[in-house]
């Protein structure tokens, strides 16, 4: 799909938040079940924004009493906005310390209307118990935040949230990389903190001028390491003979399976589900930039995609509605969507991305007087060693001289 205009950077940026926060709304009511069960529950594919799957939602999971659907963000939307929160403060690059001493106090102690419960309440009392983890460790248990992570059960909980680092380091895939693992290093281990560098390496490629989705997915490759890289690549490989998520359902299903933790039913994970490996792959990432494939970047066919992939959909929804939104702009996202979310979930989903755009411009602005500082250092170093050399060798020739004179 070709772009009719080049997005503005503030046009990415608000892009991808709003088509994050839109595939979070549109998957959250199908979490959790596989295809066949979505189109028994509402009589075909969704197609838009749908109730909940129970509409007892409040009793039906105990563990889980949230009120997915009807246009509902879930806690990845509000963990994305949480990191935003953190970078309108610091104004710079973060780091696994910026998630202890920033993003932490924001959950433990800013009340917020949280959409799930209908209520006011602290985003702690949302976040489920792989992201209450950050809290626990960083907060009760004082661990060391670079080392925090390790020990959670590995999945995409720091993935989903990642798409601001790589909207800071729009362009620069390799630097968002970086920057995510550095992040996620609070939260994940493993497979679960690579995704989230290679997550926010795809937003950042999405970001630049040109890019399309073959161009993200071989981005993603460059940088993704071990399993993760072989998932993705096996995933897409097969989503690029397809042109419909119809027909694609199955079979990325089967291509990602053998690097899937998790095994064939969702919601009861297997015995080596979510734990450290080399060898294997959180199931949502690969998906979506197999999805980014299939749809060729259009934002309904993307999204609907993933929505209709089922098991952790939402989070899949939001990884290629963020993608696709860097990738185009906020015209790419159905407007009829984005105003429902937004007033369902009584949120400002614009309001983040012009923060956001704002800290990415200064950013830039320090990265390029750092970049600058270390040319001018370098060069002094580099010609301070060129002189010295140019002396070494001087005085080595004064020295020939004087020994051949004296031999005379």
């Amino acid at each position: 799909m070709t772009p009719t205009h080049t997005p503005t950077l503030e046009d990415r940026i608000t892009g991808c938040l709003v088509g994050a926060a839109v595939g979070d709304a549109l998957g959250g009511p199908v979490e959790g079940w596989s295809p066949e069960q979505i189109v028994e529950r509402h009589g075909g594919r969704v197609q838009g924004i749908v109730g909940p799957f129970y509409e007892d939602w409040r009793n039906a999971r105990p563990i889980a009493p949230y009120h997915k659907g009807d246009g509902h963000v879930t806690d990845d939307t509000l963990m994305t906005h949480a990191l935003v929160r953190v970078y309108a403060k610091v104004r710079d690059h973060l780091d696994a310390y910026d998630v202890a001493e920033r993003l932490v106090p924001d959950l433990m102690g800013n009340p917020r209307w949280i959409p799930e419960l209908e209520a006011e309440a602290l985003p702690l009392q949302r976040i489920f118990l792989a992201e209450k983890w950050i809290v626990a460790r960083l907060h009760y248990g004082h661990i060391d935040p670079r080392e925090a992570g390790v020990g959670n059960i590995v999945n995409c909980g720091a993935a989903m949230y990642m798409a601001p680092v790589g909207l800071v380091n729009a362009g620069n895939p390799a630097a968002a990389y970086a920057e995510a693992l550095d992040v996620s290093g609070a939260h994940q281990s493993s497979y679960g903190r690579e995704a989230a560098g290679v997550f926010a390496a795809a937003v950042a490629s999405a970001c630049k001028p040109g890019s399309t989705p073959r161009s993200v997915v071989e981005d993603a490759l460059a940088l993704a390491k071990d399993g993760t890289r072989e998932a993705i690549a096996a995933v897409c490989e097969v989503a690029a003979r397809h042109g419909d998520f119809e027909g694609a359902l199955k079979p990325l299903r089967e291509a990602v399976a053998p690097y899937d933790t998790v095994g064939p039913e969702y919601r009861s994970p297997s015995l080596g589900a979510r734990r450290p490996s080399r060898l294997h792959s959180i199931e949502e990432l690969p998906v979506a930039l197999g999805m980014l494939l299939v749809g060729d970047g259009d934002f309904r066919r993307t999204v609907l995609g993933s929505v209709n992939y089922g098991r952790d959909c939402d989070s899949i929804a939001t990884m290629s509605g963020a993608v696709v939104g860097a990738m185009r702009g906020a015209a790419a996202v159905p407007e009829e969507w984005s105003t429902e979310v937004a007033g369902a979930s009584r949120l400002d989903l614009h309001a983040p991305a012009v923060a956001l755009a704002e800290v990415a411009r200064e950013v830039f602005r320090r990265d390029l007087e750092r970049r600058r500082a270390h040319e001018r250092a370098f060069t002094a170093i580099a010609a301070d060693a060129a002189s010295a050399d140019a002396a070494d060798a001087d005085a080595a020739d004064a020295e020939a001289a004087g020994s051949a004179n004296a031999g005379s």
